[in-house]
């Protein structure tokens, strides 16, 4: 009779991990789909945003940029690429790969590390990957939107 008390108990103890694990497993799923969200305000004219894809449960694609106010896009702009290489060591089109990388590589917006120079943007970028993982668990394909620190 207690052997089977004591199987009964380890039974019940693994149905518990089981069901608690597979609850764990569904809160970190991805629906398939586009999420975008973007900054609040423009910072310096321009206004950053991040775009994923996911599918069967990956982020399969990252665009991490910026416009400004006509749609411009900030790693097109060479004279600016120019003067922040000068006083940075970076620019927009390096950093902003970089992140969208690492962002790819992890599947996750922790452990994204800071490029030097692009701090600020670094900072701006976690809030968005942060705020997108949230709306792909959800499957809400809304434009999300991360106040600006001013």
């Amino acid at each position: 009779m207690n052997q089977r008390k004591h199987f009964l108990m380890i039974c019940l103890v693994l149905m518990l991990v089981f069901s608690l694990s597979g609850c764990k497993k569904q809160e970190s799923r991805l629906e398939d789909g586009f999420y975008t969200v973007e900054m609040s305000d423009y910072n310096n004219g321009w206004k950053e945003f991040v775009t994923i894809r996911v599918s069967g449960n990956k982020i399969v694609t990252v665009e991490y940029n910026a416009r400004n106010a006509s749609g411009f896009i900030k790693s097109w702009d060479i004279p600016y690429m120019r003067n922040m290489l000068d006083k940075k060591g970076t620019y927009p089109n390096r950093y902003t790969r970089t992140y969208a990388a690492n962002f790819l590589a992890a599947q996750s917006d922790k452990g994204i590390d800071a490029v030097t120079g692009a701090s600020i943007s670094g900072g701006n970028f976690q809030k968005m990957a942060s705020l997108l993982m949230e709306k792909a668990r959800k499957g809400d394909d809304s434009l999300g939107i991360v106040e600006s620190d001013k």
